[in-house]
């Protein structure tokens, strides 16, 4: 399983980072793309995707691994 994926705000712009890392994967202008960028990522990698909000705070998050405990039903 790789790195969670993180969408934050940087100086404006969105970068897609990789759980710990200190460069980002990729900048852009507008939080959509780099959602789209970090979501294919996330399912190549089989890790989860976490995006937050413009003040950093969390917003949501998706899995595209294998959640220790799915969901019955």
């Amino acid at each position: 399983m790789g790195k969670n994926q993180h969408v934050t705000p940087k100086d404006g712009k969105w970068q897609v980072i990789g759980e710990g890392n200190t460069r980002a994967t990729a900048i852009t202008n507008t939080q959509n793309e780099a959602i789209k960028i970090a979501r294919e990522i996330s399912k190549n990698q089989q890790s989860e995707l976490v995006i937050h909000r413009p003040n950093g705070q969390i917003r949501e998050k998706d899995s595209h691994g294998h959640d220790p405990y799915p969901p019955k039903g």
